[in-house]
């Protein structure tokens, strides 16, 4: 049972900053997910010693963010997901499905305007 839980609102500039002090700080990565709002609503979550810390920000349609994957390897398989199913633009991946990490029968299903 996780013992708390912090949601930081960030602006999309300091995430690299961010995740990487919390690598240095011995967090793990637990998920990161993005949700349709006016834009996209990212959370990036992490945990140290059962103590949830999520990084939250929105961003435009068409902004850019870069991948935390040279920070956080595991981080390419959740970033290629949102570019798949959102079309999110995911800049420095270490490894770019360049959308096709999911056989999908309509591009970016979660963003059908894309």
């Amino acid at each position: 049972m996780f013992e708390k839980q912090n949601i930081i609102g960030i602006e999309p500039a300091e995430l690299l900053e961010k995740a990487q002090k919390l690598k240095d700080e011995g967090y793990r990565l637990v998920q990161i997910c993005a949700t349709k709002v006016n834009g996209f609503e990212l959370s990036y979550s992490f945990d140290k010693d059962h103590d949830m810390l999520n990084l939250r920000m929105t961003i435009a349609e068409d902004e850019e963010i870069m991948s935390i994957s040279n920070i956080f390897f595991p981080a390419f398989l959740y970033e290629n997901e949102m570019k798949d199913l959102f079309g999110i633009k995911i800049t420095n991946l270490v490894l770019d499905f360049q959308g096709n990490l999911y056989k999908l029968s309509e591009k970016t299903p979660w963003n059908p305007k894309n």
